[in-house]
C-alpha cells in the first residue's frame, strides 16, 4: 500500500485485517509522495525489495480544490503535480514490471487503473497541453478539473502503447464520494455535498474493483472508460478523440500530453 501518511495507512491495513482474520495475504506500508518527483524512484526500489511482479496497479492517490496557490515540491500546481505528473512518473518506473509480469499471468489480468472522475468530461481537450502549462492562471475548477482529463489521456495513451504488451489499461469514473478528497471545504459545503450528492466511500471501492477482475475487460478493449458503480461508459466524443491518436481517427491530444509529462518527469527521476 503506497501512501504519503503512515499513521493513515497502517489504520487502514488494521482494519482490513480485523474484517478478515483468516486472510494469509499480507499488507505492507510503502511511503510514497507524489508531490516530489525526486522521491518516487526510491519508493519503487522499496517496492521491488518486496515483490519482483505486479499485477494490478490502482493509481487512486490525488488532491481537489487545495488552498489557494499549493504546489509540489518541483513547483507544479499541486492538482496536476499530484494527480498527473506524479502518478505518471509512479507508473513509468513499474511499467517494466508490469510487462514482465504479463509473462507469467492469465490474460488480461495485468491491469493499470487510472482513477478519473466525471469533471474529465466538463474539460474541453483543445489545446489541452498548453493550458495545462499555464495551470497557475487556471481556476480552481478549472486545476482540478484539467488534471481529471489527464488521467483519463495517460490511460488512453498507456493501452496504445502497451496493449500490445499484454497490459491492461482502464480509466474509471469511481462516483461522487464523501471521501477526505473534499477536506478543503467548509464545514457547510461538507454538509451539503453529504445531503445532496456524494456517496459511502466503498462504493468508489466498487469501481475499482470491477475495473480490476471483471472479464468484460480485456486487452481489445483497453484504453476504455469505467463508470459508477462498474460498468464500460462512453465518454463523450470530444474526448474520446482526446484520446485516440491521428491513426486512429482521433486528434492526438493523448500523445501530445504523455511527451509533455514525459518530458516534466524525466528531469526528477
Amino acid at each position: 500500500m503506497l501512501a504519503r501518511s503512515e499513521e493513515k495507512t497502517k489504520k487502514a491495513i488494521d482494519s482490513i485485517k480485523a474484517a478478515v482474520p483468516s486472510s494469509k495475504g499480507k499488507l505492507v506500508f510503502i511511503p510514497l509522495d507524489l508531490a516530489d518527483l525526486t522521491t518516487i524512484e526510491s519508493t519503487v526500489d522499496k517496492f521491488h525489495s518486496h515483490e519482483s511482479q505486479l499485477h494490478l496497479l490502482f493509481n487512486n492517490a490525488g488532491v481537489a480544490f487545495p488552498q489557494s496557490g499549493s504546489k509540489t515540491k518541483q513547483g507544479y500546481v499541486l492538482e496536476i503535480g499530484v494527480n498527473c505528473l506524479g502518478t505518471f512518473a509512479l507508473t513509468k518506473l513499474l511499467t517494466p514490471t508490469l510487462i514482465s509480469t504479463v509473462q507469467t499471468s492469465p490474460a488480461n489480468s495485468v491491469r493499470v487503473l487510472w482513477v478519473s472522475s466525471n469533471a474529465a468530461e466538463a474539460y474541453s481537450p483543445k489545446n489541452f497541453v498548453k493550458n495545462v502549462e499555464n495551470a497557475e492562471a487556471m481556476t480552481a475548477v478549472g486545476k482540478y478539473f484539467s488534471s481529471k482529463l489527464g488521467n483519463y489521456l495517460h490511460a488512453a495513451e498507456f493501452a496504445t502503447r502497451y496493449k500490445g504488451k499484454g497490459v491492461v489499461s482502464m480509466s474509471l469514473n469511481p462516483g461522487a464520494l464523501d471521501s477526505e478528497l473534499w477536506r478543503e471545504q467548509t464545514t457547510l459545503m461538507q454538509s451539503i455535498l453529504r445531503s445532496t450528492l456524494l456517496h459511502p466511500p466503498v462504493y468508489g471501492a466498487y469501481t475499482c474493483l470491477f475495473a480490476a477482475f471483471s472479464p468484460e475487460i480485456t486487452v481489445e478493449n483497453s484504453g476504455t472508460h469505467i463508470a459508477p458503480w462498474g460498468r464500460l461508459w462512453e465518454v463523450i466524443p470530444e474526448m474520446a478523440r482526446a484520446g485516440r491518436s491521428l491513426a486512429d481517427c482521433g486528434d492526438g491530444t493523448a500523445k501530445e500530453f504523455w511527451e509533455w509529462t514525459e518530458a516534466q518527469v524525466d528531469k526528477y527521476i
